[in-house]
């Protein structure tokens, strides 16, 4: 009994040695404030582990939801693949998230994309920072606010999206269909569900209160009164205008073979159709979730929290971190004869 417990304790420390091992990040992260319209933003600049720079800067561009500026330390594996390239990472809580001030369910995107112009309008006055090599780097609903941001700032090196969706109303028609599908879902429930959502967007389209949301639809299904308003205020965004509007700027497209958010086949093709093939570079994933997570292992409760404690770095597809620092490069080296304007 006694050898027992002395082993199962010797197994734990071990372990417990490995998770702290494996979740320690080759980088130096700082924590920093950004004050934007009046408010409060916390934010890390996580820069490489060595020297003094001037480092070039990838700023994260969050998705949905009430996203902090690790992304629970989603974020950190990419941020260490990039400071071996040389690149320094800026990341920001959304507004009313671990510290920072304001609401990010009262944001339009265009909001979003100002408040991303301000976080790269700070960092190119940092000591550190090349202000010559700053790009972008986002994921699903940002593909709504990079273009935006690329577009009014040629000074933009580049553009990583990842996952990003088109247009707000056929991406919510198709995550909804694939999500049924994937659920088994019958006839029955598949109509019911469309007429459900054909009411909503006639609500939309006419500008409805919440109230009236809920009376014609019922149980809102997650859907409170801030959401309904923050829907109200984006449901007609379309990345189509400001990608046109930022032709030139080099960009990485990555997508995903098992996709349910975000119809990837679309986008792939608005993208193709709207900017210079010189300029973009494509890169699939097909056996990929929307995270750009392994398909099996997202499916899978236990090996995801498995491999996240123990493995972070493996939750990411295969390829997916090597593949975005090679852009990096390339990225940081086709136009590192820019010239210089001036505050850069």
């Amino acid at each position: 009994m006694l050898w027992t417990l002395v082993g199962a304790l010797l197994v734990a420390g071990g372990l417990s040695g490995v998770v702290v091992w494996q979740n320690t990040y080759d980088l130096r992260e700082e924590r920093v404030v950004l004050r934007h319209h009046g408010h409060r933003l916390e934010g890390v600049l996580a820069r490489p582990p060595a020297g003094d720079g001037p480092f070039g800067l990838v700023v994260f561009v969050h998705g949905d939801g009430p996203v902090d500026a690790t992304h629970d330390t989603f974020y950190r594996p990419l941020w260490e693949a990039f400071a071996r390239a040389g690149y320094a990472s800026l990341s920001f809580s959304k507004p009313g998230v671990a510290g920072s001030e304001g609401d990010w369910l009262g944001q339009s995107m265009d909001d979003r994309a100002e408040e991303t112009l301000a976080a790269v309008a700070w960092a190119r006055g940092r000591p550190g920072i090349d202000g010559r090599r700053i790009g972008l780097w986002g994921a699903s609903q940002a593909g709504w606010v990079l273009p935006k941001v690329a577009a009014k700032d040629p000074r933009i090196r580049f553009v990583i999206a990842v996952s990003p969706a088109v247009n707000w109303l056929r991406q919510g028609r198709y995550n909804l269909l694939a999500e049924l599908h994937r659920d088994g879902a019958g006839k029955r429930r598949v109509e019911e569900a469309m007429r459900r959502r054909e009411t909503t967007v006639r609500l939309l389209r006419r500008g409805a209160t919440y109230a009236e949301y809920r009376a014609a639809v019922g149980a809102p299904d997650g859907v409170t009164p801030a959401r309904w308003r923050f829907i109200s205020a984006n449901y007609t965004s379309d990345a189509v205008a400001d990608l046109r509007a930022m032709r030139g700027t080099p960009v990485l497209l990555v997508l995903a073979g098992h996709d349910v958010n975000v119809d990837v086949t679309e986008t792939q093709a608005v993208y193709r159709e709207v900017l210079p093939a010189s300029t973009l570079s494509v890169q699939h994933y097909p056996d990929a979730t929307h995270s750009l997570v392994d398909h099996a292992t997202e499916r899978s409760s236990l090996r995801l929290t498995a491999t996240a404690v123990l493995a972070p770095r493996k939750l990411y597809a295969a390829g997916f971190l090597d593949r975005q620092t090679r852009f990096l490069r390339e990225a940081g080296a086709s136009r590192a004869d820019a010239p210089t304007s001036p505050g850069r």
